[in-house]
């Protein structure tokens, strides 16, 4: 490790020189090209540097150990205890920082929930998921807009799509694609028993034009007078959008906004970001030997975690993690369960060695 970590600091040193050139100031393609891996590589470097600081001073608490003065012999001695702690944490820091990255992390991403099996129920805990992810976005600064919703009378959701935009939230979301399921009383029943439903998330991230190609003739595009809640120009002017992506009979719907020209483009942002994600699933396919690092599949028939209301448990059955503080969870505190995610999933990437 110590030797990739002095070619990343050599690297790093290369791309200063660069950048402090007149030359690639003036490649605006290149400048940004050199900026963009000065950040990636800049964490590394300065924590490599701090680990190459307490190595250091470890060697000159070696000296001190041997000293004939027992006072400075002792001083020494409880210095190196902090010293080797020190290195250890910053050891495990640069492991992680090495672990190969996943090119989609940074993205931004199509938040889909949809009931399944429980009717009602399931409804009712879409709703509860969509307000769970909302709340994690507010913890995190993230920005969410809503851009389709199939409302049930009760208050559910038979399906509600949304954008959440910010800093790196495909990497702190990206787990949760897959089916959840609850088990809890629900309102209606009248015995107290405990009824299980389950609910689907997608987390798609979101592509640009660049990186999927439509083609307008792929396309039927129809608009429609939208449904349920809404202003007045909402439910009495043809604002709705749908559009099917002809060739893979993708279908996606927007009705969120009064303007049917923001409602089309909200519409092609989802429609865009499902083409990227059937791409990645078909190219992915073809090397599932790497996709060992995966933590689960993200398939949405597989079951990914269970919230048992009755117990306060939340377990997720990927990692064999139980939590005794749903409410916590359902508050958007997210990161109790995100956080054991993520180590899993750097720890297989760093044995595999291979890309996210």
């Amino acid at each position: 490790m110590f030797g990739k970590l002095e070619d990343i600091e050599r690297k790093f040193r290369e791309i200063e020189r660069e950048l402090s050139s007149p030359e690639v100031f003036n490649d605006k393609e290149r400048y940004a090209k050199l900026t963009k891996r000065h950040a990636e590589l800049s964490e590394i470097v300065a924590v490599f540097e701090e680990y190459k600081s307490i190595h250091t001073q470890l060697a000159e608490n070696d000296e001190m150990l041997k000293d004939a003065d027992p006072e400075i012999r002792e001083l020494a001695a409880m210095e190196r205890s902090e010293l080797e702690e020190q290195i250890q944490a910053l050891d495990a820091k640069l492991q992680v920082l090495l672990t190969p990255k996943d090119p989609l992390d940074s993205k931004n991403i199509i938040l889909e929930i949809r009931a399944g099996t429980g009717g009602e129920e399931a409804a009712l805990f879409a709703a509860d998921l969509f307000r769970m992810y909302n709340r994690y976005a507010e913890i995190m600064g993230w920005k969410v807009e809503l851009m389709d919703a199939n409302e049930t009378g009760t208050g559910g959701f038979k399906e509600v799509v949304a954008s959440i935009t910010g800093k790196q939230v495909y990497s702190r979301l990206k787990f949760e694609s897959g089916t959840h399921r609850v088990q809890r009383v629900p309102a209606t029943e009248s015995q107290g028993r405990v009824h299980t439903s389950a609910v689907t998330v997608a987390v798609l991230p979101e592509a640009e034009e660049v990186e999927v190609n439509i083609r307008q003739e792929d396309l039927r595009i129809d608009v429609y007078r939208a449904s349920g809640p809404g202003g007045q120009c909402v439910n009495t002017t043809d604002s709705a959008v749908r559009i099917t992506h002809i060739p893979t009979g993708l279908v996606v719907t927007c009705q969120d906004q009064k303007s049917q020209i923001k409602n089309k483009a909200k519409a092609m942002t989802v429609l865009r970001a499902r083409l990227f994600q059937k791409a990645q699933d078909e190219q992915q396919s073809e090397y599932n030997a790497q996709r060992k690092s995966q933590v689960g599949s993200g398939d949405r028939s597989e079951r990914i975690r269970t919230y048992n209301f009755p117990q306060g448990r939340v377990t997720d059955h990927r990692i064999n993690l139980t939590l005794y503080n749903l409410d916590h969870v359902m508050q958007g505190h997210l990161d109790d369960v995100v956080e054991p995610l993520i180590r899993h999933h750097q720890t297989q990437a760093m044995q595999q060695d291979v890309q996210p």
